[in-house]
């Protein structure tokens, strides 16, 4: 395997005074119904307050803002149908370049919307993932952009580990933190800011069963291509990135895999509980611990609720 150099902590503090004046310093909530539920106490990092509504408003600002004035002339490029899409159109918009976002036809008009409301410019391409590869290796010949991957990425990595420099320095006396696993952008950033500022604080992960490519590669040592995922938690729908892969099997303690019904079940209890409006893929943490509850019993455990862009009308429950 390759042998990569990691963002150190120094990158990770300067990328968030980078990223600063374009995110929100997101709260962190408790609930002590929750608390006694799960017999431990939970300090959310509700993530689901960011701009564009998730984390990955970190990771497109960093990325996007380290970008040379030359590189940044012929602006930037990604494919995606999820939150990637629109805070890379919103970092673009920021940078005042243009952003061109490959999305599948079959994406859903509230994600384009969002897309065009930050000037994204929209190539649509059949659902497959040849397809957007090829749409995008396409666009990226046409206009000269820079392509901007959603997670396997060292500058998204490192715009993505401020959230846990966050919530770290916020709570001092974590004994584990959580976050959900898709492409593990998220989890590899959260994991190297846990191992530079407290190396005993475990790093555990939520995974749906029905897309659990990342628990099938951490078990086996090596990456496991995603075969037909599926699950309620669409944020989580993509398989796990190279990089991203390296840093989870050298700083992750442990990845829980939970169903749908748990899933909607701890969706369903923060959002009564708490009063705030989370997506699927943000509850699949909460759902991993209640699943486990012995595992944590006593310990104060940091959660990132990694965004909040769901559709109302076609709630689970």
């Amino acid at each position: 395997m390759k042998i990569l150099t990691y963002p150190s902590l120094e990158d990770i503090i300067a990328a968030h005074k980078r990223i600063e004046p374009f995110i929100h310093h997101t709260p962190v909530l408790t609930s002590s119904a929750i608390d006694a539920i799960a017999g431990c106490k939970i300090f959310f990092k509700c993530e689901n307050f960011q701009k564009v509504g998730a984390f990955k408003a970190r990771g497109a600002a960093n990325a996007v803002s380290k970008l040379n004035d030359e590189k940044k002339k012929a602006g930037v490029a990604t494919h995606s149908s999820g939150n990637h899409a629109a805070a890379l159109a919103r970092a673009a918009k920021i940078a005042g370049i243009p952003a061109y976002i490959v999305m599948p036809d079959t994406a859903p008009e509230i994600k384009k919307k969002a897309v065009k409301g930050y000037g994204g410019i929209i190539i649509e391409c059949k659902p497959t993932q040849a397809d957007r590869e090829a749409t995008l290796e396409r666009v990226v010949g046409e206009t000269g952009a820079i392509f901007i991957p959603p997670y396997d990425h060292m500058d998204v990595i490192e715009g993505q580990a401020t959230c846990a420099l966050e919530l770290l320095d916020k709570i001092t006396d974590l004994d584990i933190i959580m976050a959900p696993v898709g492409g593990g952008g998220l989890l590899s950033g959260t994991a190297l800011t846990a191992h530079y500022i407290n190396p005993g604080l475990q790093v555990i992960a939520g995974e749906p069963e029905g897309a659990d490519d990342a628990y099938q590669s951490f078990t086996a040592k090596k990456l496991m291509p995603m075969i037909r995922p599926n699950t309620i938690a669409d944020g989580l729908l993509t398989s796990l990135g190279k990089i991203n892969f390296q840093i989870i099997i050298e700083h992750v303690a442990e990845i829980i895999t939970v169903d749908e019904s748990q899933i909607i079940a701890a969706m369903r209890l923060i959002m009564e509980r708490m009063k705030i409006i989370i997506e699927p893929s943000c509850a699949v943490p909460l759902a991993a611990l209640l699943a486990h509850k012995h595992r944590f019993s006593g310990k104060n455990v940091g959660i990132i609720l990694s965004g909040g862009n769901v559709d109302l009308s076609k709630l689970p429950f």
